[in-house]
């Protein structure tokens, strides 16, 4: 082992002392041609704007906003009072019993919805059979943090003994991943991603990892979350990050606008079904799009306020590109964080012109969350299934509101209406509070 490490050069120093430019992404390109490919086969979303992927992709064409007064909860005392709710949901339509339902919260009723449409959309109509190489991965902001007040609440006002005993099977983040696992019967790989506004990208990343290294075959994944709640609203309305245009909720969410004033608000769940490309093949599924490559870091820098030289943003999409094998003048599409706050907007265009350079200003970048506002855990994975969408239909979903150009941010936002477009390869962007970030790689299957 010694003299091997003696007489045998490091790819370090191979790649360093020996290969052009040119050679070493040959040779990168190579490498990841031999990895597994990992494919997406079924999608399920609960969003503001439709309970289908397709009425949530056409209204995102259409530029519809699902944005409106709160009704979840008595919000006049607060400086925002609107959110992107999710309007007329009934879970005991995707199989769930309405006293199950009850003791479950409501992240967890938004993920099994989505899931149970994902499934069916990807050829598993019955559920997964007890299939040991089938997991689960969702990510979550809070999980089950509104039920836990909710319920601290009640016991304050009268005591523990009127607690429900399923309290503690509510209120855990992990309890989206098991009960989807428990309702479609995967029995193999099994975990939850906390990642804050980047868990669900982080998640679907992660799961397409855990595919090429051979631990599952499939992998349902996305994110959930269920937020809009007095004391969130209270938590973000003393940072001062919501919008409080409330007199206009539609018009709102403004990413990169110069007008913008903080975030809104969202909720819902998104579920991606991710195969292994041979498993897929086998069993003669549809395939949506291929998923290339992932990457996740931290700012380390502020718990809530992005680094102002966007390290962390350009690094992680430098890595996700590199773990992809793609190139910058790859990209034809970037779905951007773009939460309509002000330090993020500008932060993320930094991100993306020091990664792409001049061409920044010729690749297309749309904020999602202009329509439905900000999911928190579900976000990403939203904005992972308006990405596939994108590289069926291609097209390219408009970020609204978008009126006045900041001189901070001047990419081409796609701004108040869709357009039609080439796109092989999109990235998504999602940056957590707490710095941690993640950009996930996207491609039209070939």
């Amino acid at each position: 082992m010694i003299s091997d490490t003696l007489t045998k050069p490091s790819v370090e120093t191979l790649t360093s002392q020996r290969l052009l430019p040119q050679e070493l992404m040959q040779m990168q390109t190579l490498a990841r041609a031999k990895r597994t490919r990992v494919v997406v086969t079924g999608l399920g979303a609960i969003t503001p704007v439709g309970h289908t992927p397709e009425v949530f992709w056409q209204n995102l064409l259409a530029g519809q906003s699902g944005i409106g007064p709160v009704t979840l909860f008595d919000a006049s005392r607060y400086k925002t009072r609107i959110a992107g709710e999710v309007k007329d949901f009934d879970v005991t339509r995707y199989g769930v019993d309405a006293k199950d339902a009850r003791r479950m919260g409501r992240a967890t009723l938004f993920a099994l919805a989505a899931a149970k449409d994902a499934l069916t959309d990807a050829g598993f109509p019955n559920g997964l059979q007890e299939n040991e190489r089938a997991g689960v991965l969702l990510g979550t902001a809070l999980g089950g943090f509104v039920e836990a007040i909710e319920a601290h609440n009640l016991f304050l006002q009268k005591g523990p003994d009127r607690l429900s005993p399923f309290l503690a099977a509510v209120i855990l983040p992990n309890m989206p991943s098991f009960y989807v696992a428990y309702q479609f019967r995967a029995r193999g790989y099994n975990s939850t991603v906390v990642t804050a506004c980047a868990a669900g990208t982080h998640a679907i990343g992660a799961a397409a990892e855990i595919i090429r290294r051979g631990d599952a075959d499939i992998m349902l994944t996305g994110g959930t979350d269920a937020v809009i709640s007095e004391i969130v609203f209270a938590a973000f309305g003393v940072m001062r990050a919501m919008s409080t245009r409330n007199d206009e909720p539609t018009r709102a969410s403004r990413p990169f606008d110069k007008n913008r004033d903080g975030f809104v608000i969202g909720e819902g769940a998104a579920v991606l079904v991710l195969e292994k490309l041979e498993h897929a093949l086998a069993r003669g599924a549809k395939i949506y799009a291929e998923v290339l490559g992932y990457a996740t870091n931290s700012d380390a820098y502020h718990f809530a306020a992005p680094d102002p030289q966007a390290i962390g943003a350009t690094n992680v999409m430098r890595d996700a590109l590199h773990n992809a094998g793609v190139t910058p003048d790859q990209v034809d599409y970037i779905n951007a964080h773009g939460t309509s706050t002000p330090l993020n907007d500008a932060g993320e265009t930094l991100a993306i012109k020091n990664v792409f350079g001049a061409r920044a200003y010729q690749i297309p970048v749309s904020s999602t969350k202009s329509m439905i506002g900000h999911a928190m855990g579900a976000a990403g994975a939203f904005e992972a299934v308006a990405c596939v969408m994108t590289l069926r239909d291609q097209k390219i979903h408009p970020t609204i509101n978008y009126e006045t150009p900041d001189p901070a941010c001047d990419l081409d936002y796609v701004p108040n209406v869709a357009r039609p477009a080439k796109v092989d390869i999109a990235v998504s962007n999602s940056f957590g509070l707490g710095g941690q970030n993640a950009c996930l790689v996207l491609a039209k299957y070939k």
